[in-house]
């Protein structure tokens, strides 16, 4: 392969970088804090190793996703006191990301002939809302409803998730490397099961690890339920019995933890996972059946607290603020989640093209409303635009694909994607951190399913 300049030359460069790089570092080591310091040489290490092979920095950034540490800074917020301060939750991962991209622009800058972005089906409708959450955000920060710190770094945390899509889809080239991000993906789904799995006998509801002083139980089950459905596609296009056994076993693991979560926005992100599952596979009748074993058994084999929970929708203790539908009392929880539903179809009247910008409105614990309060129609019909490309894309795959595997995970993304749009519903799904970074990278998998499967008939001609 042709290059800008020759192997050799590149090295010698990286070398003295290096060498350079380590007297500067001995000579600042001694003036800085350790945790700065330790932080520095590790994101330089990753840049170097990012620009050496793309391929190990991806494994990293899998692993990372669920199994790194979070810690917040304060920013200003919104406007009207609705939203005076916000915490922008950052993780290892997010640094990494940064760390991984600008290294991926230095990569494509010296190896020119790489291209920066792979055309995609999904390029134009992630520019359209990308750009919809810039000039809303931007003309909320000119209007005074959007603090500009507050405003630019959210903005930058729904970019990101961007940046794992199109870093994944520009370095995915083979049958191997699906196999082995598809593992990778499947094994950090499995340490955080287990962990999950140890927190039940504590009697608090279970979240990942890494999550701070407070755990997310939400995010964790809809982690989960994504992963499920990953799972779920592979087992269910499976020829092999022993693959079929080990799916399975996985598949019990993600559903422990998952039903302790006491996330019902999961739980019902789970039906629709389930039903899409059961149309597009050949065993529908055996999906069928384990459905009305599940709903036939179900309540009377689940723990006490898990179908307390369920019931406590409609059998709360009376408390300030529940709602009533249909004569039938809401427990709190819901009631606050249809209340911000009320209030953002309320307020949105106020600013219906461009919203009030990203944080320029308060906190909305629900993605579509969220988003038409932040965008606008603009950004709103864009965002529908973006997820139902997602699903036309998705069922494209896995019409067009032969290949078992491939039509595995197309199937499961489709699932997935539905049960995140129902997740969705009573969460900010969408622009939270550890769901949306493995949902991105799936996507990107999958999405590039069809073009490697034509490679590999090519290849075999």
């Amino acid at each position: 392969m042709h290059i800008s300049f020759n192997e050799k030359g590149l090295s010698l460069i990286l070398i003295v970088f290096i060498l350079l790089l380590t007297l500067v570092a001995a000579g600042l080591v001694v003036k800085v804090p350790v945790n700065i310091a330790i932080g520095t040489g590790i994101a330089v290490s990753i840049f170097i190793i990012s620009f050496i092979s793309v391929d190990i920095s991806l494994y990293v950034l899998i692993f990372s996703m669920l199994l790194s540490p979070e810690f917040g800074v304060r920013v200003g917020g919104g406007e009207g006191g609705m939203e005076v301060r916000r915490v922008v939750a950052i993780r290892f991962e997010d640094i990494l990301l940064i760390v991984i991209g600008f290294s991926w622009l230095v990569r494509m800058a010296v190896y020119k002939e790489l291209g920066l972005l792979l055309k995609t089906p999904m390029n134009r409708y992630i520019r359209n809302y990308a750009i919809a959450c810039v000039i809303a955000t931007a003309w909320g920060m000119m209007t005074g409803r959007v603090v500009f710190r507050s405003g630019f770094f959210f903005v930058l945390k729904y970019i990101e998730y961007f940046v794992v899509f199109f870093i994944a889809v520009n370095n995915i080239h083979e049958r191997t490397q699906v196999r082995n991000y598809t593992l990778a993906l499947v094994l950090t789904c499995i340490i955080v099961s287990i962990v999950g799995i140890a927190q039940i006998p504590s009697g608090e509801r279970v979240s990942a690890p890494f999550e701070g002083e407070i755990g997310e139980p939400n995010t964790f089950g809809g982690y989960l339920v994504l992963m499920f459905s990953m799972i779920g596609g592979l087992f269910l296009t499976s020829e092999s019995n022993k693959e079929k056994i080990g799916y399975m076993f996985i598949a019990i693991l993600i559903l422990v933890p998952f039903i302790f979560t006491l996330s019902r926005s999961s739980w019902l992100a789970f039906l629709p996972m389930y039903i899409t599952l059961t149309i597009l596979s050949e065993k529908k009748k055996l999906l069928i059946i384990g459905l009305i074993v599940m709903i036939s058994f179900g309540p009377f084999l689940l723990p006490k607290q898990v179908t307390q929970r369920a019931l406590e929708t409609f059998k709360q203790q009376i408390q300030v603020g529940q709602k009533k539908i249909g004569g039938v009392r809401i427990d709190t929880s819901t009631s606050a989640r249809i209340e911000s539903w009320q209030n953002s179809l309320r307020d949105f009247q106020k600013h219906p093209i461009l919203g009030y910008g990203v944080t320029g409105y308060g906190f909305v614990d629900a993605q579509y409303p969220k988003v038409l309060m932040d965008t606008g129609l603009v950004g709103f019909i864009v965002f529908v635009m973006m997820l139902a490309a997602l699903i036309r894309q998705g069922v494209h795959t896995f019409n067009s694909v032969t290949d078992k595997f491939y039509k595995g995970l197309s199937m499961g993304f489709v699932a997935g994607t539905i049960a995140m749009m129902t997740h969705a519903i009573g969460s900010n799904t969408f622009i939270i951190v550890r769901i949306m970074e493995p949902y991105w990278f799936f996507a990107a998998i999958v999405i590039l399913l069809p073009t490697l499967e034509a490679e590999e008939r090519q290849k075999e001609v």
